[in-house]
């Protein structure tokens, strides 16, 4: 009898915990069925030589464990971003005095990617809010620029933002296409990226988000090395390696090549 009214009392103690690990059971039966994303590239290495004048890098991609309804209407985005190597940006502000440009205000942006382009299935501000963009560090305007010891008014602050934005997009490096990725299936797809012809060496990185009804759900990334070959990588290895015979022998160049102009242009 003792021994009956213990394992009743053990049962009623259990009760609880079983009731609990039921109401979990189907959270983790759900757990690893959310929308996944595979990517690749169609290299994994950027070789630049004299006549580079810039290329396209194709990325192709799945989404997996979709909801077939919300793919049907078009409620999953995708945008593929290649990110080059951060490291500190400086702008610098030029103003007219005593009728000379000159710097006057400067202002340092700390490791911000130095080249950046972007691909999205459609324009950003229709696959989310800026707040969430802004939160992933997604898109040129959204971009995270802190300033290196700042200290000034926020004006100061938004005029050397657009500065700097405005200059690297001009330049070629900064570069956005708001239709570069095409779904070619239900759920695979393709994006271009444009590489510009002053792309910097080193490790730049693929990326790629997906959202779903505008909330973000995933991303995936990959590295893509960039690199100087033949006599462009020779120079760069000189100039970094042994930059003091690099400028004597670069000094000796110039002046043979001056006399050597002299020579042949000399009017007897």
């Amino acid at each position: 009898m003792r021994k009956l009214l213990v394992a009743l009392l053990f049962s009623l103690l259990l009760l609880p915990k079983l009731a609990e690990a039921q109401m979990m059971l189907p959270d983790q039966a759900t757990q690893g069925t959310g929308e996944r994303l595979e990517i690749g590239t169609s290299t994994s290495e950027i070789a630049i030589t004299s006549d580079f004048h810039g290329a396209d890098l194709t990325v192709f991609g799945a989404v997996a464990n979709t909801d077939s309804l919300l793919l049907a209407i078009g409620q999953y985005d995708v945008i593929v971003v290649l990110e080059g190597p951060r490291e500190d940006a400086t702008v610098r502000r030029k103003e007219r005095v005593f009728g000379i440009w000159i710097n006057t205000r400067s202002m340092t942006f700390e490791t911000v990617p130095h080249s950046y382009s972007m691909s999205s299935s459609r324009m950003l501000d229709d696959i989310t809010t800026p707040l969430d963009l802004t939160d992933q560090g997604i898109g040129i305007d959204h971009i995270p620029l802190t300033p290196v010891g700042f200290v000034g008014n926020a004006s100061n602050l938004g005029e050397f933002r657009q500065a700097f934005r405005r200059l690297q997009e001009k330049g070629g490096l900064y570069d956005r296409d708001p239709s570069g990725v095409r779904f070619v299936s239900s759920n695979l797809f393709k994006a271009s990226l444009r590489l510009p012809a002053n792309i910097p060496n080193g490790v730049h990185t693929v990326r790629a988000y997906l959202f779903k009804s505008g909330k973000f759900i995933t991303e995936k990334s990959l590295p893509l090395r960039v690199i100087k070959t033949g006599i462009e990588q020779t120079i760069t290895d000189a100039a970094h390696e042994q930059p003091i015979a690099y400028g004597l022998f670069s000094v000796f160049l110039a002046l043979v090549t001056g006399w050597g102009a002299s020579v042949v242009f000399r009017k007897d």
